[in-house]
C-alpha cells in the first residue's frame, strides 16, 4: 500500500503534531495562571474530575448515572467559569484548551484506538504519494475528468479510445496490490498514452496505493549509475533503483527511447519478471511497433510485453497539436 518512506515520514510528522499541539496547550495554560492565579484552582478541581468519576463508580450500580450527571454538570460549571474569567482578562475562552488540527484523532493520524487510518492522515500519504510519484504536476490536470474523447473525430478511431479509456477506469477498480495487471500502451506521440496512465496513477494513488511513474531513460539511467558505482556494495542497503521493484505500481513511460544495449534489456527483463513473479503491476507506454519491439529486445522480454500485458492501442492524430490549433 502506501510508500513505506511516505509512511513513516507522515507519521513521524502527525507525533510531532499531537505533541506540539499538548505543549502549546500546556504553555498557555502556564501563562494564563501566571496571569490569572485564580484559574489555578480551577484547573485542579478540572483536572481531579476524573479521580472524582471513578471513586462514583466504585460507589456501585445503584444510582451512578445520578451521580455521573452531578460530576459533569459540576465540570461544565467550573468550564463555563474558567471562559467568563479568561475572557475578562482580555483572552479567548478556550485558550487554555488543547487545539488539534484534526479532533477526530488529535493529530495522531489513527482513530479507533490506533487501529485505523485517520481521513486526515490518508489525505496527507495521498498528497505525498503525488509527489513521490514522479508526476506531482501532471496529476493537477490530466485524469479520467480532463481526458476528452472530442479530438478522435473519426467514428473507429473515436470508439478504439472510448473503449481505451472505459477500461482504464474499469483498471483502476479491480487494482490490487497482490495480483499483476499490466498493460502496454502502443501508439505514436501525442496520442494520450502519457495524459491516461497518468490519470491511472492518480486513482490509484487515490485509493491509497504506491504508484512509482518515470521515463524508461531515467530508469535505465539509476540502473546504469548504481551498477557502476562503488557506493552500493552493501545489499542491505536501500538503493534508488528498489523503488521499481517495491512500488505497488510501476508506470514505465515511452519505452524504447532509451540506449538499447545488453545491459539495459537485462535490467528490463529483471524487473518485468521480478514484479511478475511477484503479483506486482507495470503500465508500460511506448512509440514501438510490435515488430520494433521483437527486433530491439530478447525473446524473453518480447514474450512477457506481448504476452503477458493487456494492450492498449492509442490512435487518431496528434493531439498536442490539435490543441494548439484549437
Amino acid at each position: 500500500m502506501y510508500n513505506k518512506e511516505n509512511y513513516r515520514r507522515i507519521k513521524r510528522e502527525f507525533q510531532q503534531k499531537h505533541f506540539a499541539a499538548e505543549e502549546n496547550m500546556k504553555a498557555h495554560r502556564a501563562e494564563a495562571e501566571r496571569m490569572i492565579p485564580e484559574l489555578a484552582e480551577i484547573d485542579r478541581a478540572l483536572a481531579e474530575t476524573g479521580v472524582k468519576i471513578f471513586g462514583a463508580a466504585m460507589q456501585g450500580k445503584e444510582g451512578l448515572e445520578e451521580r455521573i450527571a452531578k460530576l459533569r454538570a459540576e465540570n461544565e460549571e467550573l468550564l463555563a467559569i474558567r471562559g467568563e474569567i479568561l475572557a475578562s482578562h482580555g483572552y479567548p475562552r478556550d485558550y487554555v484548551n488543547i487545539h488539534y488540527d484534526c479532533p477526530l484523532c488529535k493529530d495522531t493520524g489513527f482513530t479507533e484506538g490506533g487501529k485505523s487510518l485517520c481521513t486526515c492522515m490518508k489525505r496527507a500519504l495521498t498528497l505525498a504519494g503525488y509527489e513521490s510519484s514522479g508526476i506531482g504536476g501532471l496529476l493537477e490536470t490530466q485524469n479520467f475528468a480532463s481526458f476528452s474523447l472530442d479530438y478522435y473525430k473519426n467514428p473507429k478511431e473515436h470508439e478504439i479510445m472510448r473503449r481505451n479509456l472505459e477500461e482504464a477506469e474499469q483498471y483502476v477498480k479491480i487494482f490490487s496490490d497482490r495480483c499483476a495487471n499490466n498493460i502496454l500502451m502502443f501508439g505514436a506521440t501525442g496520442l494520450g498514452k502519457t495524459h491516461l496512465s497518468t490519470a491511472i496513477a492518480k486513482a490509484v494513488i487515490d485509493r491509497g496505493y504506491d504508484v512509482v511513474y518515470d521515463t524508461a531513460v531515467n530508469i535505465f539511467s539509476d540502473f546504469e549509475a548504481e551498477h557502476f558505482s562503488r557506493s552500493y556494495q552493501n545489499q542491505d542497503e536501500t538503493k534508488p533503483t528498489d523503488r521499481y521493484f517495491d512500488c505497488d505500481l510501476l508506470i514505465i513511460d515511452d519505452l524504447g527511447a532509451e540506449l538499447s544495449n545488453q545491459f539495459t534489456v537485462s535490467c528490463l527483463y529483471n524487473l518485468l519478471n521480478t514484479r511478475l513473479n511477484h503479483g506486482k503491476s507495470v503500465i508500460i507506454s511506448t512509440n514501438l511497433t510490435y515488430g520494433d519491439i521483437t527486433k530491439r529486445y530478447t525473446a524473453r522480454v518480447s514474450s512477457r510485453l506481448l504476452g503477458e500485458y493487456h494492450q492498449f492501442h492509442f490512435v487518431g492524430t496528434d493531439v498536442r497539436m490539435e490543441k494548439i490549433r484549437g
